[in-house]
């Protein structure tokens, strides 16, 4: 039976899980003092009632730094949640739409649809045929290519229209 692997840890290596001979060191004011053996670089992190954290763990030899580690995981922490509430997910939103649309609702449609697409948002244009309007699938199609020349300033057409069963569907993204 073979022992199981080590637990990686996530983040820099922290003081004795420095596993190197040399490091280049990193004082807290922020002074390069060289190469140092490992022994005395602990030894000054101690001395200073901090940590000595592995910055760049590839360079040769390994960048180390005097730092306080909790205020240091607590920094970067803060960085990523920053990170994640800049982000935006863009999402997709449907518009339903038919052939035979009076004026007034196809815009009501649009305005909907612009907002969609300042707020960075996808638009996915579902264009339902119902009976004997299959028939006409023609009057579709020139709706279809209305809403995009219609939208052609603000979005650009990502998937263009195809019949699926009874509905045809376009997908447009904002420029």
């Amino acid at each position: 039976m073979r022992a199981p692997p080590p637990v990686q840890k996530d983040g820099p290596r922290v003081n004795e899980e420095i596993r190197v001979r040399e490091v280049q060191l990193i004082d807290q004011t922020g002074h390069n003092h060289g190469p140092t053996d490992i022994q005395i670089a602990l030894a000054r992190a101690q001395e200073a009632g901090l940590d000595l954290v592995e910055i760049a763990p590839n360079s040769v030899p390994p960048v180390c730094k005097i730092l306080d580690y909790g205020k240091y995981k607590y920094q970067a922490q803060k960085k990523a949640a920053e990170a994640r509430k800049k982000q935006k997910v863009v999402e997709v939103k449907e518009i339903k739409l038919r052939p035979m649309i009076d004026d007034h609702d196809y815009d009501v449609k649009m305005r909907s649809m612009q907002r969609f697409f300042e707020e960075g948002d996808k638009v996915k244009i579902t264009l339902r045929f119902r009976g004997r309007e299959m028939a006409h699938q023609e009057l579709g199609t020139a709706l279809l290519n209305r809403v995009k020349e219609d939208t052609s300033k603000f979005a650009k057409v990502e998937q263009e229209p195809r019949f699926e069963g009874r509905q045809v569907v376009m997908v447009l993204a904002p420029r």
